[in-house]
């Protein structure tokens, strides 16, 4: 095993006041690494980072297509959204869709996480449903899967569910894992079973994810299509002033990326033919952010134009509560090489 490195310094002024740790890597279609940092092989909970492979069931099994699902909600199926009204709004009609209401989601409800969404539901004197919850287009669309393959959709979020056992059988074969009672699991925030899997085969699946390759043709076909929603509806994707949206609006078809809990990412590039998958050691997601994008610049060639839109991503600015500019954040290590 090796220990995580340092790849993201947070400076206060000049001075260095915080290090994170983390590991990266990135696989080419063909499964070979073509660049790695830390331990690559120790599992992880990837956790919302693999949404996406979490909807091929969703696609595969022709439900989308039934209940003429289009980008939007492809991409909120693949999501970690901010609570935004046109997300609640489109996760409600993905389950209308399908005969149900807000009542089959078992995702629990929060706040949205986006504060002006957040205060204008309670000003307006509502209150938070599941259709709020960052996970709901993502379980909108396991309520829809199962409603067109005649599953029962209550208690979806079980391990033994049929829904769960579709999805852990799509992502075990997708990243060369086999998810069953071998594999440490745990519970994710949305209460559906989440499986340690290793970094480097993350990243082939995301390889995979991104290409088509190693997949069959009808695989193929639903990650093409997850793909072109998101890079069609990078709002839907996560949401207003988030990374995903951003980094997705800016390049387009040329990114897909998806932040998890705890510090976690995966990507792909699908003109290079490479999967990505990091880990920051200590769970902080403005460090996940920055290695992302340090990665992004390396692999993705971009236009001047394209370099400056994108360096408030790979240096993002600290303020302080007056506005003042206090210090940047910026990769380190072997991601700043």
């Amino acid at each position: 095993m090796t220990d995580p490195a340092v790849v993201v310094e947070v400076l206060r002024g000049a001075t260095v006041e915080s290090v994170h740790c983390g590991s990266a890597v990135v696989v080419d279609a063909a499964g070979k690494v073509v660049f790695a940092c830390g331990d690559t092989e120790r599992p992880v909970y990837p956790r919302s980072a693999i949404k996406a492979l979490q909807a091929l069931p969703l696609v595969e099994s022709g439900a989308a297509a039934r209940y003429g699902f289009g980008d939007a909600e492809l991409a909120l199926a693949c999501s970690s959204h901010g609570g935004e009204p046109r997300h609640a709004a489109t996760a409600a009609a993905m389950l209308a869709k399908a005969g149900r209401t807000v009542e089959a989601l078992e995702c629990g409800a929060h706040w949205p996480s986006h504060a002006a969404s957040s205060q204008a539901l309670a000003r307006d004197g509502g209150a938070p449903t599941a259709l709020h919850n960052n996970c709901s287009g993502k379980h909108a669309g396991f309520v829809c899967f199962a409603c067109a393959a005649d599953i029962d959709p209550r208690g979806y979020v079980g391990r033994q569910h049929k829904v769960q056992r579709f999805i852990a059988e799509a992502v075990g074969e997708v990243t060369d894992t086999r998810l069953d009672e071998t594999v440490a699991a745990g519970t994710d925030g949305c209460s559906i079973p989440t499986y340690a899997i290793p970094l480097d085969r993350l990243a082939r699946g995301f390889a995979r994810f991104g290409t088509g390759r190693d997949v069959g043709p009808e695989r193929a076909k639903a990650f093409a299509r997850l793909r072109a929603a998101c890079a069609a509806e990078p709002y839907m994707a996560a949401g207003t002033g988030r990374f995903c949206t951003g980094v997705m609006t800016l390049l387009g078809a040329r990114a897909f990326v998806k932040t998890g809990a705890e510090g976690v990412f995966c990507a792909t590039f699908p003109d290079q033919g490479l999967g990505i998958a990091l880990k920051c050691a200590d769970g902080a997601s403005r460090a996940a952010e920055v290695m992302m994008a340090a990665l992004i610049q390396r692999f993705i060639p971009m236009s001047d134009d394209e370099k400056t839109a994108f360096a408030r991503f790979l240096n993002p600015v600290l303020s302080n509560w007056n506005g003042i500019e206090v210090g940047r954040i910026r990769p380190a290590g072997a991601l700043a090489a």
